[in-house]
C-alpha cells in the first residue's frame, strides 16, 4: 500500500513538475530578437499564426490553456511586443493579455519634406506612409494643431519622441505640437516679435539658414542678411529654396536656368518668405535667428578658401568682388579635379 501511495505521489509530483515547467519554464524562442507585431483588429487565430510564423513557439497546447484562463482569445490587444528568448508561456500570455506594448522611439533630426516624415512614420508605426502623408497634407486634419499642409513641419523639433506602435497620426502630431508649445517660450516669442516675425516665420527663416551653412558663427549673420532683405522688400534670393522648389537636394551649384523654376518656394521669383520651411532646423539655428545681430549686410557668398564660412557685404559692388573671388576658386578646383 505504501508503495502504491509513493508511486502515485511520484507520478503526481512529476506531472506537477512537468506542468510547471511548461507553463513557467523557458519555452519561447527568439534568438534573433525579433518583435511580435499584432495588428489592430487581429483575432486570436491570427495572433497564433504570427507566433507560429515567427517561430516563437513550437507548440500551442499550454499557450491555449493559459490564454483561455487569461481571456486572451476574446480580447486580442494590438501592438508591438518585445519577446524575450527563454521567457515562459505564462509571461508571454500575460504580456499579450495586458497589452503591455513596448515603446517606439521616433528620432527626428533633419527632415526636408512632409514626405520624408511620412516615410519615417510608416517604417516605425502601424500606420503606413500613404496614410501618414494623406494626414500631413490635409488641412482639415492639421487645423487642430495650428498648422496647414505648408507649415506642418513647423511642428517638428529635433528630439526623440516615444509612442506605441499603434499610435495614430493624431497622437503622433499631438506630441509634436506639445513640444512646439514648450519650445516657444514667452522669451522666444518676444524675440520673434522684436524681429517683426511670427514664430512660424522664424522657423521658416531658420530652415533656410540651416541649409545655407553648418558654421555656427555664420548663422546669425546670414539670418541678418535675410531679415534686412525682408525689411527692404527685396527677394530673399536664397539658393536652398531653389533646390527645395526643384526637389533636387543633390545640387551643389545653382545656375541661372535653375532660377526660372516656377514654385512658391523659389525666393528668386517670389518676394518674402516661402510658404513653409524647407527643412527642420536645429534649435541652435532657430535661436541664432532669434538672436541675429543688427547689421547692414545684404549679401553673402562663400569664402574662396572653402572653409565653409562666408564673406558678408553691405553693397552689391563689394559683394561682386567677393563673388568673383569665390567663382575663380571654384573654377580652379573643378579644373584640377578634371585633370586628375
Amino acid at each position: 500500500m505504501r508503495k502504491i501511495v509513493l508511486i502515485i505521489a511520484i507520478v503526481v509530483a512529476a506531472g506537477a513538475a512537468f506542468l510547471l515547467y511548461n507553463v513557467f519554464g523557458p519555452a519561447v524562442h527568439n534568438p534573433e530578437k525579433k518583435f511580435l507585431y499584432v495588428p489592430t483588429g487581429a483575432r486570436y487565430n491570427q495572433l497564433k499564426d504570427s507566433l507560429r510564423d515567427g517561430k516563437f513557439l513550437s507548440g500551442f497546447y499550454f499557450f491555449d490553456k493559459i490564454a483561455g484562463f487569461q481571456g486572451l482569445p476574446e480580447k486580442v490587444r494590438p501592438g508591438k511586443y518585445k519577446v524575450e528568448q527563454g521567457m515562459s508561456i505564462f509571461s508571454l500570455v500575460k504580456k499579450l493579455s495586458d497589452g503591455a506594448q513596448d515603446p517606439v522611439n521616433l528620432v527626428l533630426t533633419k527632415i526636408r519634406t512632409p514626405d520624408d516624415l511620412a516615410k519615417r512614420i510608416g517604417r516605425l508605426f502601424e500606420i503606413d506612409s500613404a496614410k501618414a502623408i494623406q494626414f500631413l497634407t490635409n488641412n482639415d486634419s492639421l487645423r487642430a494643431f495650428g498648422v496647414d499642409a505648408n507649415t506642418v513641419l513647423t511642428d517638428v523639433f529635433p528630439d526623440t519622441y516615444t509612442y506605441f506602435w499603434t499610435a495614430d497620426m493624431s497622437a503622433i502630431m499631438g506630441k509634436l505640437s506639445r513640444q512646439r508649445e514648450k519650445f516657444w517660450t514667452d522669451e522666444r516669442k518676444e524675440k520673434a516679435a522684436h524681429l517683426k516675425l511670427t514664430p512660424n516665420q522664424v522657423y521658416i527663416l531658420a530652415s533656410i539658414v540651416e541649409e545655407e551653412t553648418n558654421k555656427a558663427d555664420d548663422k546669425g549673420k546670414i539670418a541678418s542678411v535675410y531679415i534686412n532683405r525682408l525689411r527692404k522688400g527685396m527677394p530673399l534670393a536664397a539658393d536652398p529654396t531653389v533646390k527645395y522648389a526643384m526637389k533636387d537636394f543633390s545640387l551643389t551649384r545653382i545656375y541661372f536656368k535653375h532660377l526660372e523654376t516656377v514654385s512658391p518656394y523659389n525666393t528668386y521669383k517670389n518676394k518674402g518668405l516661402p510658404p513653409g520651411p524647407i527643412c527642420t532646423p536645429s534649435i541652435k539655428t532657430i535661436d541664432a535667428v532669434l538672436d541675429a545681430p543688427e547689421t547692414d549686410y545684404l549679401f553673402f557668398v562663400a569664402k574662396p578658401d572653402f572653409s565653409g564660412h562666408s564673406n558678408f557685404a553691405a553693397t552689391f559692388a563689394e559683394h561682386q568682388t567677393f563673388a568673383a573671388a569665390y567663382r575663380k576658386a571654384l573654377d580652379s578646383l573643378m579644373k584640377a579635379k578634371q585633370q586628375k
